[in-house]
């Protein structure tokens, strides 16, 4: 049997937008699907972001479209010969975007990081950089942009089907977390939710199963974020678990399960045992039921915008747009670290 608790949140995020009701009592309106996040970032921006190795056609596709909508300002960081050389052959439009000339992908990330920490840039996107090498700067306890807060992957889905988004964490960053983790893996996508307009989000803590079992280490950890959650240690969410995948977003499997919880059925967000199986289910999302996703990487100073090598420019573009969202009521309760 799954514990849950349901803990109130006072609306810091500002106003809400056109979407479903938040409260399901005509109350102010969550950010349902994309159109409504793109007219939210053309509301509050244009933001700067700072875009690490600009020399990839489908991130100047995506900023070519940033650009023209009016959310961002992007400052393409990178070698110039080459990003001029990857317009060129795609017919893209530089226009209205700055460059900064610097060959070499390090020092790329590393200028990068210093626009951000100087408050240049508002949000930082990799573009042609390695992943790895890009949290790892983040990371420096020098030039960085730590808060003190774990990095953590947030994916944004929206799904056939569904009149909401889908928010699955972490398939992104955390290879195996412990329940301390989760925690704030948990917290980093409240601040996403809070900030789409989502009060009070649900959220499934998944495992196999709903039944506990010592095999079964995802269900002992549900367990006892769900009863952190009861005791206060999660603001601003209702949270059960643990949660089959099926039992966590379809009422019918709900019903079959008999899990009678508040989240059972309805869950916001999908918080997943380990970056395997998130991973593998926004994977599972977009390419076999042909869901989009906008993804953010958060805990750092600024939001972080890092898509898949294989996403196309639509995928980057909301990816950006999400990230100028974020950024205009920054949702990192920075503390020193």
């Amino acid at each position: 049997m799954a514990l849950s608790s349901t803990l109130r949140f006072a609306g810091r995020h500002g106003r809400m937008r056109p979407g479903r009701s938040a409260d399901g009592q005509g109350g102010p309106m969550a950010i349902t699907n994309f159109d409504q996040l793109l007219d939210e970032a053309r509301r509050v921006g244009p933001k700067r972001i700072a875009i690490a190795g600009g020399d990839e056609h489908e991130v100047l596709l995506a900023a070519q479209e940033a650009t023209t909508l009016g959310i961002a300002h992007c400052i393409l960081v990178g070698n110039l010969e080459k990003m001029h050389q990857v317009a060129r052959e795609h017919g893209i439009s530089l226009y209205g975007m700055s460059m900064l000339d610097e060959p070499d992908s390090q020092k790329t990330i590393r200028r990068v990081l210093s626009l951000a920490r100087e408050g240049e840039a508002d949000v930082i996107m990799k573009g042609n950089v390695s992943t790895s090498a890009l949290l790892h700067w983040v990371l420096n306890r020098e030039i960085g942009l730590r808060t003190g807060r774990l990095l953590s992957h947030v994916g944004v889905f929206e799904v056939p089907g569904y009149d909401r988004f889908i928010f699955i964490t972490d398939g992104g960053v955390n290879i195996s977390p412990t329940v301390d983790q989760k925690l704030e893996i948990i917290q980093n996508a409240l601040d996403v939710a809070h900030r789409l307009g989502i009060p009070e989000p649900k959220v499934a803590l998944i495992a196999a199963t709903e039944l506990l079992s010592p095999h079964i280490p995802a269900s002992l950890d549900a367990l006892a974020l769900a009863k952190m959650a009861e005791q206060g240690w999660i603001e601003g969410a209702v949270v059960d678990g643990p949660l089959a995948l099926d039992t966590a977003v379809s009422p019918e499997a709900a019903a079959i399960a008999k899990a009678r919880g508040p989240v059972a059925g309805h869950a916001d967000i999908l918080v997943v045992p380990d970056v395997d199986t998130g991973n593998m289910v926004a994977k599972v999302i977009t390419f076999f039921v042909r869901g989009r996703m906008a993804g953010v990487v958060m805990g750092a100073k600024v939001p972080l915008v890092i898509s898949s090598r294989a996403d196309l420019h639509e995928v980057k573009l909301v990816s950006m747009a999400l990230g100028v969202v974020l950024a205009a009521n920054q949702g990192v309760r920075a503390r020193s670290g």
